[in-house]
């Protein structure tokens, strides 16, 4: 048992060993940060730990080395003066706020291997935060006046998340809400659809409504909206036409089938006879019983009715402005009716399983032009849908 305690102690001893290396390691690499955040969690759970001094002298080091580091680094970022570095400099002020307020709780903090309270010499940055928020705010607010001044889709792109940036950082910031708004719609590409039918058929109504009601198609694309009717205000610069150009439809036709169906089953049974045309009895005086198997014959009489269309056409892309094609993509669907059903004469016992299925069906009325180019539609919907997601502008 001593033993067991003796070799406990030892894992824990290094245990914390290896913990005390881990934060000097930090601490001699730079990784200040890291090594405050190893230390502080040490020193939370317990002051009497063994490692204790050892993190409490390393805790005081990093601090120290970390806010010399971030205060020299905010003085070059001052004279350099950048739009750029007002975001570093806040951050820089929030990182040493950060750390004082990780360390206050554990405060006082006595070292015996020092012989004295770890030194911690802590700032008030209120007013720093405040001055370097403002600056930041600013910064950014010209950065997405700029943008927006060069008036391309892309810088209004950029525009928007500079404007999504400041108001995380200081919400209901002057005209933020607004700008933002109007840089998403200028940094918007407005594609006009038109569907045109080129085939001398008639196209359903609703199918065409279909087809161009784009709040079905779940493309959830930001900076892309589709329109199926022009709307007021809006610059549309790309364009796709939804060319139908062949629709094919084949007459009604149905065709009958003959088959003869031939099984042996089993009918009964009869008794095991010797010569002498007695009953055979077993063992125990019980007759024997074999099985009596028939032929039996059905003649099937299968009908098929069947009707096809074939709809098909082009995707093609556009540039508005330049007027000129981008791409061009073939789209096309088939759709076949079927229907089949079954009549039979003779032993119903003759028939197969797929046969049953097909006595339970009935002759249906074939769908008219019209519908078979409807049901033709709702696969061209899923295919144009396909194009539209691996063709984004």
């Amino acid at each position: 048992m001593k033993a067991f305690y003796i070799l406990v102690f030892t894992a824990l001893f290094s245990i914390s060993c290896n913990s005390v290396k881990r934060t000097q390691k930090f601490v001699s690499q730079g990784n200040y940060d890291k090594a405050i955040e190893l230390a502080t969690k040490k020193l939370q759970k317990d002051k009497d730990a063994k490692e204790y001094d050892a993190h409490v002298r390393l805790l005081e080091e990093a601090f120290l080395k970390a806010k010399d580091e971030d205060t020299r680094h905010i003085a070059f970022l001052k004279r350099e003066n950048s739009p750029a570095g007002a975001k570093e400099i806040y951050y820089t002020y929030l990182d040493l706020q950060t750390r004082q307020d990780l360390i206050r709780p554990l405060l006082p903090l006595y070292s015996k291997e020092m012989g004295r309270k770890a030194n911690f010499v802590f700032s008030d940055y209120s007013n720093d935060l405040l001055a370097a928020k403002d600056a930041y705010i600013q910064a950014l607010y010209q950065e997405a006046i700029v943008y927006m001044q060069r008036n391309t889709k892309k810088d209004y792109r950029s525009a928007f998340n500079v404007l999504c940036e400041l108001d995380e950082t200081q919400p209901n910031y002057r005209d933020v809400h607004q700008l933002r708004e109007d840089a998403h719609f200028r940094g918007t590409d407005f594609v006009f659809v038109t569907l045109n039918n080129h085939t001398g058929q008639f196209i359903p109504y609703r199918l065409e409504r279909d087809l161009l009601d784009f709040n079905t198609y779940g493309l959830d694309d930001f900076w892309t909206e589709y329109h199926g009717q022009r709307e007021n205000g809006i610059n549309y610069d790309l364009g796709i036409d939804l060319n139908f150009q062949t629709i094919q439809i084949s007459p009604e036709r149905i065709s009958d089938r003959q088959y003869t169906r031939n099984q042996r089953i089993k009918d009964g049974y009869d008794y095991r006879r010797d010569r002498a045309g007695n009953i055979v009895r077993d063992s125990l005086g019980n007759p024997i019983k074999i099985d009596k198997f028939i032929n039996v014959i059905a003649t099937v009489y299968i009908t098929t009715q069947e009707k096809a269309v074939f709809v098909g056409g082009t995707v093609v892309y556009k540039d508005l402005n330049k007027r000129r094609q981008l791409n061009s993509f073939p789209l096309s669907s088939e759709f076949v009716f079927e229907n089949a059903f079954a009549t039979f004469r003779g032993d119903e016992r003759a028939l197969t399983t797929e046969d049953r299925k097909l006595l339970n069906n009935h002759f249906i009325p074939f769908p008219n032009n019209e519908q078979m180019v409807f049901d033709a539609g709702t696969d061209i919907k899923e295919r144009f849908k396909d194009i539209l997601r691996e063709n984004s502008f």
